[in-house]
């Protein structure tokens, strides 16, 4: 991670969302210290604290209707912590306020940062508070109570930050966990239907030069498989092709994926015709060439049947290319199973598909 990415926002929309209400409570709270200490504060002092009122009001217009992906690629949310603590440490030093409550104060950018933030900004950041409040300190108070100031203000901002960035972490590690375990079939680790299903209905209106092809592999006799051997047995045999198929079939140009029991589907975009029928023909090969070795020591040839299916155009229903591609793999079995069926090429529609409204559902493609 370069260090200008480190100052990004884990996620930009909800770090937009939760600036706004920060920085609106921030300016009615340094309102109503300015109208409370009017008789106190001198005419350069209140010209000052409107002024950064203004400046938070702005700034949460700007979080506020500026879309959150470009604030967080100029490294908005960054920019304006770091510009909310020199506000609070410049506002001290005009007002000469030294209290509690202006320390708490520091504490806002530090916990928003920390909360939203990678780990660099909220490095960035802490220290800037760290030491921006050490230098208000001694301009403000004697040396001894200034380092005592620095310490206790300095370690709640550091203890602050690491507990809510290690939090943040916590929580980013068990989305990501859980949206894979959303997206990947448990035995075999390829993706599941789901995931098959929107990477297909996402080539409907892509323009490719080579067209997108769909590969249909079931197992030969795999119930006789279970009945013979047991189910842990079958459970083997589709770990085992799926990691023929990684073998064969690189997972960049290609989405490998187990679509239930024993059908797996191979879908390649930008992929020609007779490419994705020699890419059938070496996973069938390479299948016959490597049984499955079973725990007693003995072997199992596993059989597969490949149905091969593409289409030219750049609008096509997703329906047609997935049963293009059932088509043949029924063809492949009834001809005598392990072998490679491809179905004619699937003719495009002429005209994109029109608009669902928002109460239909996206057609399933089984």
């Amino acid at each position: 991670m370069s260090p200008l990415t480190s100052l990004r926002a884990r996620d930009p929309l909800a770090a937009a969302r939760s600036a706004v209400p920060l920085l609106v409570v921030c300016a009615v709270a340094v309102s109503a210290w300015t109208l409370v200490e009017a008789g106190a504060l001198g005419g350069t002092e209140t010209a000052v604290s409107w002024a950064v009122v203004v400046l938070l009001v702005a700034a949460a217009v700007v979080f506020r209707l500026v879309p959150a992906a470009r604030l967080d690629r100029v490294h908005a949310g960054a920019v304006a912590a770091l510009v909310g603590v020199l506000l609070v440490c410049g506002l001290r030093l005009v007002t000469a306020d030294s209290s509690v409550a202006a320390h708490a104060f520091l504490t806002f950018p530090v916990l928003w940062t920390a909360v939203h933030l990678e780990r660099g900004g909220v490095v960035l950041v802490t220290g800037a508070a760290v030491v921006a409040d050490a230098v208000t300190a001694l301009l403000l108070l004697p040396l001894e109570a200034a380092l005592t100031d620095v310490v206790f203000s300095g370690a709640v901002l550091v203890v602050v930050a690491v507990v809510l960035c290690r939090a943040a972490a916590t929580q980013a590690r068990l989305v990501a966990a859980l949206q894979e375990q959303a997206e990947v079939d448990a035995l075999t680790g390829l993706v599941n239907r789901r995931v098959f299903d929107q990477a297909l209905a996402g080539q409907r209106s892509r323009r490719t030069s080579s067209g997108t092809a769909l590969l249909l592999i079931d197992v030969d006799t795999f119930k006789q498989i279970n009945d013979a051997h047991g189910h842990p047995v079958g459970d083997a045999v589709l770990v085992h092709l799926a990691g023929v198929l990684r073998e064969q079939v690189r997972a960049e140009d290609a989405v490998l994926s187990r679509l239930g029991g024993d059908e797996l589907a191979v879908l390649l975009p930008n992929c020609p015709a007779d490419v994705a029928a020699g890419r059938a023909a070496r996973v069938l090969d390479a299948v016959r060439a490597t049984p499955l070795s079973l725990p007693d020591g003995t072997s199992l040839p596993v059989s597969v049947s490949l149905g091969v299916a593409h289409t030219a155009g750049s609008v096509l229903d997703v329906r047609d290319l997935y049963s293009a591609a059932d088509r043949a793999l029924y063809a492949a079995k009834r001809a005598g199973r392990g072998r490679v069926a491809v179905a004619p090429p699937v003719a495009p529609h002429p005209a994109v598909p029109r608009r669902r409204g928002a109460h239909e559902a996206a057609p399933s493609v089984g």
